[in-house]
């Protein structure tokens, strides 16, 4: 029988190990903190709040991938009057509709970006400054960079398409992502999975084949490789619970300078105690600004949106995400100059920063099974049908 030890207990550590138990090896898991998830986790308590957004995006090989096991579980929808509650702030104003220049750029039939060209540049060529300002802006809610139209156009393209795909490819667990942590690692431990959490391992193993399933900047720690690094974003994450109030927005999203504002319990009731709503602002911020620009910057999207905010909180948390938003291409470069999987000696990476295509988890998705059909000699179709 195959072994193989996965270092982090997160989405791309435990898509490993079920990968790897599936096709009949011995798998070990070491996660330093004492619970499983990473990025993932959804923390305890009366507001059930998620590092960051998570949305499981249903045009990934992921979601197939979760639903043939029956992991995804029941999902939040939004109610059409909420959907309905959708603004753009454009010009220091709130709409309905995005502007027809930006539109040009999410055609059916608009041109294929370059990988070799900055997002902005091109597509001001095709829709003018205004709409390829707009639309970068936008993509901001699948990207978490102070610039997008400073990155390959390819690759804002991508997401940019799959932000604003109808119906939404966005989909979110009921409760949080914890809850999807736990039927994986529910899933897992049927299997046979060993789980170690506060197991910090500061030593690579050298009897099995490792899976290092860790930020990128904790691999390259471990690794001793100073090799391994990619650009990712900044940004201020601001948490709200507030009074409920009618006519409060679903979402805002700021096509003046990159940011989103959403009211999660607008779909999903159970993540805040009743009479109340949870709004998170994710505002991403450039290498020289402080967490206090990027709170101003959700201030204002929330002054304008959401009535008298200010005197009914009943919660507030303020944090950064430095380099914990996933990988970000510049221009000439795509997802397969990222850092390779295989770094040979029978270790390989996955996470979402390394050498896999997709967006936002589906990269850890995709590297997670590449690692371990690397590892195990198997072909990738076959363990992602097991």
């Amino acid at each position: 029988m195959h072994r193989i030890t996965v270092i982090g207990g997160g989405f791309a550590g435990l898509t490993a190990a079920i990968t790897a138990a599936e096709a009949g090896a011995k798998v070990t898991v070491y996660e330093a903190r004492h619970t499983l998830g990473g990025r993932a986790r959804t923390a305890e308590g009366p507001y059930r709040t998620n590092d960051g957004p998570h949305a499981l995006y249903s045009g990934g090989p992921h979601w197939s991938w979760l639903r043939q096991r029956n992991l995804i579980g029941p999902l939040a929808p939004i109610p059409p009057l909420e959907a309905a509650r959708l603004r753009l702030r454009h010009k220091d104003t709130l709409r309905r509709t995005p502007p027809f220049a930006m539109v040009k750029l999410l055609r059916h039939s608009a041109r294929q970006a370059p990988v070799d060209r900055d997002f902005m540049s091109w597509a001001t060529e095709q829709a003018g400054e205004e709409g390829a300002r707009a639309a970068a802006h936008y993509s901001a809610v699948a990207l978490f960079h102070h610039d997008p139209g400073a990155l390959s156009a390819a690759f804002v393209q991508e997401r940019l398409r799959r932000a604003t795909k109808l119906p939404p490819e966005a989909h979110y667990p009921c409760g949080g992502w914890g809850n999807l942590i736990d039927r994986m690692a529910a899933r897992a431990w049927n299997l046979g999975v060993r789980m170690e959490t506060l197991s910090r391992v500061d030593t690579l193993p050298t009897d099995t084949p490792v899976v290092v399933a860790t930020s990128l900047d904790a691999a390259r720690r471990l690794l001793g490789d100073d090799s391994l690094t990619w650009a990712s974003g900044r940004t201020t994450l601001i948490d709200l619970a507030v009074r409920a109030r009618r006519g409060d927005a679903f979402a805002v999203s700021d096509l003046d300078a990159p940011g989103w504002i959403e009211r999660f319990t607008a779909q999903d009731r159970s993540l805040a105690p009743a009479g109340e709503q949870l709004i998170q602002g994710q505002i991403p911020i450039a290498p020289h600004e402080s967490k206090a620009h990027g709170v101003a910057r959700a201030e204002h999207l929330l002054d304008l949106a959401y009535e008298g905010w200010r005197e009914r909180v009943v919660w507030r948390r303020e944090s950064v995400a430095n380099g914990r938003t996933g990988a970000v291409d510049l221009p000439g470069t795509s997802w397969r100059d990222r850092p390779a999987i295989d770094r040979g000696d029978g270790v390989y990476l996955a996470g979402d920063q390394v050498a896999a295509p997709g967006v936002l988890s589906e990269v850890s998705f995709n590297s997670a099974l590449t690692a371990v059909s690397l590892a195990l000699g198997r072909s990738h179709l076959d363990l992602k049908h097991a």
